[in-house]
């Protein structure tokens, strides 16, 4: 059975593949689009099952995998920056406080009727800017293109006090989950190879942030 990745995040692809699982890459025609009245793990479910559908339509007899990474501060959804001051503004407001992403995973498979749906939270604590981290981060022109501005497996991870939660469902594919779907979906994923993969750490700053 081929697994299809309904992403085009290389994150995503880097963190899937430390499963040890043949899988191949699709890019989901799916354009996200906040739908109002939903909250925040409503809105990450809605954009992974989606994802997952828009590429199984089109591959009805692969097990397709879709995921969508959401902030939420204070209720409300932090989104991808504008620009470098509206990334100043966001790591701004997140400085010295506490804020949670959520990770949604779909399992589609079309012929089988499978559409499966999960979603992991994690609450991050952002350091107090006391020395000038956001500037010197800004500097660095990571931020372009990351929800909330940062980016905990690259330099992000310096503005960052800790994490409680799976590491890897802020970096934006939560392993565990996605072990759990595919194997109650009939995917050979070992048990053994999932803990070893969460012993060994073996993703960038993934050893800085141990829950």
């Amino acid at each position: 059975m081929r697994i299809v990745l309904a992403s085009t995040s290389p994150r995503r692809r880097e963190l899937l593949a430390l499963l040890g699982v043949p899988f191949e890459v699709c890019e989901p025609s799916f354009v996200e689009q906040p739908m109002s009245g939903l909250a925040p793990r409503e809105q990450v479910a809605y954009f992974a099952l989606e994802k997952a559908r828009s590429v199984a339509k089109a591959r009805p007899g692969d097990m397709v995998l879709g995921g969508d990474t959401v902030i939420e501060s204070e209720g409300c959804l932090l989104g991808k920056p504008r620009d470098r001051e509206d990334a100043r503004r966001m790591l701004m407001s997140l400085a010295g406080r506490s804020h949670q992403v959520h990770t949604a995973v779909a399992l589609c498979h079309r012929a089988r009727s499978i559409e499966r749906v999960d979603v992991a939270t994690a609450t991050v604590h952002m350091k107090v800017d006391s020395g000038g981290g956001i500037e010197r981060y800004l500097e660095t022109g990571e931020f372009l293109g990351k929800a909330g501005s940062y980016s905990i497996q690259g330099r992000g991870a310096d503005l960052i006090e800790r994490i409680d939660g799976d590491y890897t469902t802020v970096v934006g594919l939560p392993l565990k989950v996605v072990a759990s779907l595919l194997r109650a979906a009939g995917c050979p994923v070992a048990q053994g190879d999932v803990e070893a993969v969460y012993r060994q750490k073996p993703y960038p700053n993934w050893s800085r942030f141990v829950s």
